[in-house]
């Protein structure tokens, strides 16, 4: 559960992508003497991405590793912002990010999973674990959530966020009426 005046002061939602985005799982290969790397993602996790941009919450995504299914994804779903750094350096990451944005990292939420996640996490206003992280990730959490990366883990907390900030009916009705001819009445 999440207050909501924490969801409310909440500008940025930053995401690790391998064990959160993804269930950590990386398919390599090669197609015609190129290597290639594929990622799963889940399509719930996409939309709760588009619905927390459609809330005015800006989405990046932060990850320790360099790759073209990462770019293409993150340009799939129109993210504010993307850093893929090798090193994992994820804090120096995010600081460029938030002063770019002008955004404090108490007004920002980053999910989660393991050790390289471990000092955005301790500097972020709301850190999220999802349910796979490392048990000393967990434990630095002030949201666990019960989905695992890659199964609806974002999906989960961008609903918990929205529904705390009281733009969770808003949102998805804007949704719904883009996609039909009339105003819908939903989720009353």
């Amino acid at each position: 559960m999440i207050a909501s005046t924490l969801a409310r002061r909440i500008k940025l939602v930053g995401l690790d992508v391998d064990g959160v985005l993804t269930d950590g799982g990386i398919f390599l290969g090669d197609v015609g003497g190129m290597p290639q790397e594929f990622k799963r993602y889940d399509i719930q996790d996409g939309l709760g991405i588009r619905l927390l941009r459609a809330a005015g919450i800006k989405v990046v995504i932060i990850t320790g590793r360099v790759s073209e299914s990462v770019r293409l994804r993150a340009t799939e779903l129109d993210i504010d912002d993307l850093v893929q750094d090798g090193q994992a350096r994820k804090l120096p990451a995010l600081r460029r990010i938030l002063e770019r944005f002008d955004i404090k990292p108490e007004e920002t939420a980053f999910v989660g999973d393991d050790f390289p996640d471990d000092p955005v996490l301790r500097a972020v206003g709301l850190p999220v674990a999802v349910a796979n992280a490392a048990p000393e990730i967990r434990s630095l959490c002030t949201v666990q959530l019960t989905r695992t990366g890659g199964f609806g883990a974002v999906r989960e907390f961008s609903e918990m966020l929205l529904k705390a900030r009281g733009d969770w009916e808003r949102v998805v009705a804007d949704y719904l009426a883009e996609r039909v001819d009339t105003k819908l009445e939903v989720l009353r």
